[in-house]
């Protein structure tokens, strides 16, 4: 059976990972094992070690930085982090961050952040289970969150044949 780790922080204003978690569910009968922390770059650790000990096969790893330059940077560090721990495991963690700028007020950013680790979370289902779907929308301007922004006219998006 698979694995799916999810990494989330109390610093986020949006229970992101219970979006996550059902949409997992919805899609897949993976074993889910969630680590919370405090803040965000806190992250890396907690997917290194649900990928190491808890033996997970894929992290989806949560967070929502402030609007404030310092939080900016403390997401820029963070996510070098998550980079630093899939490359010393070999093993994907898909980051999943809202910024608290990205939308013009609250009920926005919480659907935002809902909708975000949704799709995310298919992602990583995808990823486990049927790669190939990613293949085929290669190209296509997927956009998690948000409205998909299309493939550049001409384009035409995944491997030739699909």
């Amino acid at each position: 059976m698979k694995r799916i780790g999810i990494a989330d922080t109390t610093f986020a204003r949006v229970d992101m990972a219970r979006a996550a978690i059902s949409a997992i569910k919805k899609e897949s009968s993976a074993e889910i094992f969630r680590y919370t922390v405090p803040g965000i770059k806190d992250l890396p650790v907690a997917a290194k070690k649900l990928l190491e000990e808890e033996r997970c096969d894929i992290v989806i790893a949560l967070g929502m930085p402030g609007a404030a330059d310092k939080d900016k940077m403390c997401a820029h560090e963070a996510s070098t982090g998550l980079i630093a721990a899939q490359l010393l495991t070999n093993r994907h963690i898909i980051e999943v961050f809202v910024h608290e700028d990205e939308a013009s007020d609250e009920p926005t950013l919480a659907q935002l952040a809902r909708k975000r680790a949704e799709e995310h979370a298919l992602n990583a289902v995808r990823l486990l289970y049927h790669p190939e779907m990613l293949a085929r929308l290669a190209g296509t301007g997927q956009r998690q969150g948000y409205e998909d922004a299309g493939p550049i006219e001409g384009s035409s998006g995944g491997y030739p044949g699909h």
